[in-house]
């Protein structure tokens, strides 16, 4: 605008302000621009730090200012530069136009402008210019308009919202992002008073272009400070000192699969606040890199970690490399369907555990079987004899396992994977067998939905990666079972030259190497990894012990100094050597030898299979045949050992759906299902 047009729009609005009726009319009749505009939708980790953020349409980085969330000194700085009576005029400086008009006739140019900051947000909404004379009654009438409408709060916001910084940053906190690497809430003053300088002029005066007018633009703004004593000459001197950053920082972009996982199920959301912890899931992406830089260019990781106790997700690594096209990285592995290997015996154990067909101390064989015409066989081609189910589980032998699940039966095996919330995928559609050498189609989410049921004593774990899961009322084993089964785990001697942690953790390694796991938990925290190739091609000697074991145990120094403790094992538990339990859970039998009945087995005269009886405070089991003494099992777990009488009282169980079952002095047993109603 030159001289005169801007002592013609001051004369003007001089003169409309004698006309103070016509004047209110003409400001009330402004139509204002949209005062919301749109900003980057941001994924924040569950202490409101930046995890990702997206570009709004036009590919800018504008991100909305939060409340409270920029530093005091910087609106302090900005006004006393800016427009020094913005908390007294009321959009319109009348008296700093006044001044410039003179100044612009006294000198024959445009000495000052006169903007206010009102203005200027009037202009950075609308794009309505500063040259043009039209322009600059347009941007007078919305500021006047604009604050009587608005508090001077929101139009500061609205300024640090939309304020230019250069290139395609927009706002004030993409700015100390890109610049600073950090948030706008706490700024030294001299990157405060770069802020302030950088919208006169983003394009010249961009730092990570223009260092230098940078730099003598900062020191102006100093200056001003200084005179008008919003810092001291010590502070100012010093803030001069500090070189200005030539180097513009990325944007993090941690977590992102889940981030745009986030933003497509959610695309109306503009912040996700995740359950992330931004700190561990650095860390561990880092991890995933390390794991697999000397390993092969195909060669990708997976990382998971959670609070087994609510199910939150604190970090969640889809790949090692997002970027890395050879490593396949945009593929979310913690999502992807593979083959868990070994990953699944634990549940067999539990299962078997609470069908009272076994107990840790229970022997069992290792040796060539064969169950109609598969013939498993152990991963390295050796048989170990006989030895106790804890040591079979232990050394992940299959031809145990296989005969477990052959007793369960594999429909029962994948009855419990689906009540943890599971969705394992059958090839075939029919279970057999090899479900529980890892037949099935399972992703790194299900197995650590899994292992965090087992490790929360056995009751499902729903995953949450936001707001926290309803709690699940879904029971994958026992108390007693999930204790077994983790005790024996944690008898796993750590990999070598791996952090001494007590962790329960078992590893497992697909059919032809194609995936390498390893899963594991404490008494808090449960973790899995998974290593091989999204392509699904081999890695050749990949196990799941040597390479995902010992990540394993790296994400869990990541994330705490110390493990939790495991629990002590519930009441229920028996715990006895395998000479002290009962005749039949001693040595593991057949499926057909455990269900064949001889003339004088036991039968359960009281309560009878399929009844329906009522039990408030206790409930009478009776049995006929059989040898005593007798020992009763209710849903697997024992609750009357060696009683010579024939009949016994136990406590009631609760109502519900329960197992019963009695075994004689041969190993004889029987069983009944009843239902017990209050």
């Amino acid at each position: 605008m030159s001289r005169y047009g801007l002592f013609l729009v001051a004369a003007l609005l001089f003169a409309g302000a004698a006309s103070r009726d016509a004047f209110d009319r003409w400001v009330a009749a402004t139509v204002l621009p949209v005062l919301i505009t749109e900003t980057s939708v941001e994924v924040l980790d569950r202490e409101g730090r930046l995890l990702r953020a997206f570009t709004v349409a036009d590919g800018r980085w504008r991100l909305a200012t939060r409340e409270g969330g920029v530093d005091p000194l910087l609106p302090q700085m900005l006004i006393a530069y800016e427009d020094k009576r913005f908390h007294r005029h009321n959009g319109v400086d009348w008296i700093a136009m006044a001044r410039a008009a003179g100044l612009a006739l006294r000198y024959g140019r445009v000495v000052s402008g006169g903007s206010t900051l009102t203005m200027q947000v009037a202009r950075l909404l609308e794009d309505s210019g500063t040259g043009q004379m039209a322009g600059k009654i347009r941007q007078m009438r919305v500021a006047l308009a604009l604050e009587r409408q608005v508090s001077k709060a929101k139009i500061l916001s609205l300024y640090f919202d939309n304020a230019p910084y250069g290139g395609n940053l927009e706002g004030v906190r993409a700015a100390t992002l890109a610049y600073f690497g950090k948030e706008p809430r706490r700024l030294t003053p001299a990157e405060a008073a770069l802020l302030v300088a950088l919208p006169q002029a983003p394009s010249s005066r961009r730092p990570d272009r223009h260092a230098e007018a940078a730099t003598i633009a900062r020191d102006r703004v100093l200056d001003r400070m200084v005179g008008a004593g919003v810092l001291t000459d010590d502070k100012a001197n010093a803030a001069r000192l500090r070189p200005v950053s030539p180097d513009r920082r990325p944007f993090p972009a941690f977590a992102p699969h889940l981030a745009e996982r986030l933003q497509q199920d959610n695309p109306l959301r503009n912040v996700h606040l995740t359950s992330i912890d931004r700190d561990l899931q650095a860390g561990l992406e880092r991890l995933a890199r390390e794991a697999v830089s000397d390993a092969g260019d195909r060669l990708s990781a997976a990382i998971m970690v959670a609070d087994h106790r609510t199910g939150e997700v604190l970090a969640t690594v889809g790949s090692a490399g997002y970027l890395s096209e050879i490593r396949g990285g945009w593929v979310d592995m913690t999502r992807a369907l593979r083959s868990p290997g070994s990953t699944l015996k634990p549940l067999v154990y539990g299962l078997a555990f609470d069908a009272g067909l076994a107990h840790p101390e229970t022997l069992v064989d290792d040796r060539p079987s064969l169950f109609g015409d598969y013939a498993p066989t152990n991963f390295d081609g050796a048989f170990r004899g006989t030895l106790q189910v804890r040591r079979a589980l232990q050394l992940s032998l299959n031809i145990p396992v296989v005969a477990l699940t052959d007793a369960l039966g594999p429909a029962r095996l994948l009855s419990g994977l689906r009540r943890a919330g599971t969705t394992p995928t059958l090839p075939g559609g029919v279970p057999g067998l090899a479900v529980a050498l890892g037949g099935v189609g399972m992703s790194l989410e299900d197995l650590m939905r899994l292992y965090g049921g087992i490790a929360r004593g056995g009751m499902a774990m729903p995953l949450s990666y936001g707001e926290p899961a309803a709690a699940s009322q879904k029971r994958i084993l026992s108390p007693e079972a999930a204790w077994q089964v983790g005790h024996i785990l944690a008898g796993i001697a750590p990999p070598p030259h791996a952090a001494r942690l007590r962790l329960a953790y078992k590893t497992g390694t697909s059919y032809g190497h194609r995936d390498a796991w390893a899963l594991g938990y404490d008494g808090r925290h449960v973790a899995g990894v998974w290593i091989g190739r999204p392509d699904g091609t081999a890695v050749p000697g990949a196990f799941g012990g040597d390479l995902a074991a010992p990540i394993l145990f790296r994400s869990f120094a990541y994330l705490k100094p110390e493990e939790d403790q495991l629990p002590p094992p519930p009441d229920g538990v028996l715990l006895l050597a395998t000479s002290e339990l009962p005749q039949p859970l001693q040595r593991f039998r057949s499926r057909t030898a455990a269900f064949e009945t001889a003339p004088d087995a036991p039968r359960l005269a009281f309560p009878p299979d399929g009844a329906q009886v009522e039990a408030p405070d206790g409930l009478t089991l009776k049995v006929h045949g059989g040898v005593p003494p007798f020992t009763w099992l209710i849903d697997g777990a024992p609750a009357v050992l060696r009683t010579r009488t024939r009949e016994a009282w136990v406590e009631t169980p609760g109502p519900g759906y329960h197992a019963l079952s009695v075994i004689d002095a041969r190993g004889q047993s029987a069983r009944a299902h009843v239902r017990l109603i209050n």
